[in-house]
C-alpha cells in the first residue's frame, strides 16, 4: 500500500479535542500503537497495528474553530493543487488549501460538491497506508483492527458520482444497485473495491451532513462495540448482519464517528 492509485483511499486521520484520550481509546480498541512527531509536524499522530501505519490524529488547535472531532478520508492524487483546483471547478470547495508536509507529501481538505469533506494525499516519502483490510462479497480479510472500508454517504448520489470521477479519476466503478431504496456504487469493478458512495438522501437526518466513513475491522464486531462502550464511547447504530458483513456505527468519547465491520455471526 505504499504506491496507491489516483483516487483510492489511501489514508485516514481524526482531528480531536483530545489526542492523549484518542491513543488510550483507539489503543485499548483496536490494539494500536502510537508515533508522536514533533513540533516541526505539529505533533501529528501516526498509529500502527503491529508496527504498519495505518492511521493518523492531530489535536486541535487554538484556532481550529468548534467544529466536531472527525474522521477524515484522503483519497490520492498526484498532484495535490491541481486537484484542489479541479474541485473547484466542478462544485467543491477548498477547506484546507494544499500545503507541502515535509517531504512525506502534500495534503489538502476540500468539501465535494455534496458537502462531504475529503482530504487530498499526494505522495511524496510516505504513501500512506502500509497495510489494509479486504471486504469483499461479505467477507472480510486482514481486516483486525485494519481500516477495511470507505463510503460516502450523500444526498447528492449522481453529482457525487460525476464530481468523483471528474475529479480524482474514477474510471471504473461499479453499480451494485440503482433502486429508490437503495442506491450504491463500488469505487471500483473488481477487487479490491475499496469503497463505495451510498445514496443517503431518504435517510440523513435533516441537518446531518453529507460525509465520509471509514470502517475499521474487527474479529467480533460486538465485542468490538461493547469495548467502545466500556470505553466512554457510544453506539450509533448496533451491530447488524448485512450483505456485506455484520456492521455498527459507534462514536469515540469525543464524538468523533466511525463504524466497525468484519464477518457474519
Amino acid at each position: 500500500m505504499t504506491a496507491p492509485k489516483t483516487g483510492d483511499p489511501c489514508w485516514v486521520d481524526i482531528y480531536t479535542s483530545d489526542p492523549e484520550g484518542a491513543i488510550a481509546f483507539y489503543g485499548q480498541l483496536f490494539g494500536w500503537t502510537a508515533d508522536r512527531a514533533d513540533e516541526e509536524f505539529g505533533g501529528y499522530i501516526t498509529f500502527r497495528k503491529d508496527g504498519k501505519a495505518v492511521a493518523g490524529g492531530m489535536g486541535k488547535t487554538a484556532d481550529g474553530g468548534d467544529g466536531p472531532d472527525q474522521w477524515t478520508v484522503y483519497l490520492a492524487a498526484p498532484a495535490a493543487k491541481a486537484t484542489a483546483d479541479a474541485a473547484v471547478a466542478h462544485g467543491g470547495a477548498v477547506v484546507v488549501p494544499p500545503m507541502d508536509v515535509g517531504d512525506l507529501g502534500a495534503m489538502a481538505v476540500l468539501a465535494d460538491v455534496g458537502g462531504a469533506g475529503v482530504g487530498i494525499w499526494q505522495t511524496g516519502a510516505f504513501g500512506g497506508f502500509e497495510t489494509i483490510g479486504i471486504a469483499s462479497g461479505g467477507t472480510w480479510s486482514n481486516h483486525v483492527g485494519i481500516p477495511s472500508w470507505f463510503e460516502l454517504h450523500t444526498r447528492d448520489y449522481a453529482r457525487s458520482l460525476d464530481f468523483y470521477r471528474d475529479v480524482f479519476g474514477w474510471s471504473d466503478t461499479f453499480t451494485i444497485s440503482d433502486t429508490p431504496e437503495f442506491r450504491y456504487t463500488t469505487i471500483h469493478a473488481g477487487t479490491p473495491m475499496l469503497g463505495g458512495v451510498m445514496d443517503d438522501s431518504a435517510f440523513l437526518p435533516e441537518g446531518a451532513p453529507a460525509s465520509w466513513k471509514v470502517y475499521f475491522g474487527a474479529g467480533d464486531v460486538d465485542a468490538a462495540v461493547a469495548k467502545v462502550v466500556e470505553l466512554g464511547g457510544t453506539v450509533l447504530a448496533q451491530p447488524e448482519d448485512t450483505p456485506y458483513g455484520r456492521l455498527a456505527q459507534v462514536a469515540d468519547p469525543t464524538g468523533a464517528r466511525f463504524s466497525i465491520g468484519g464477518n457474519t455471526k
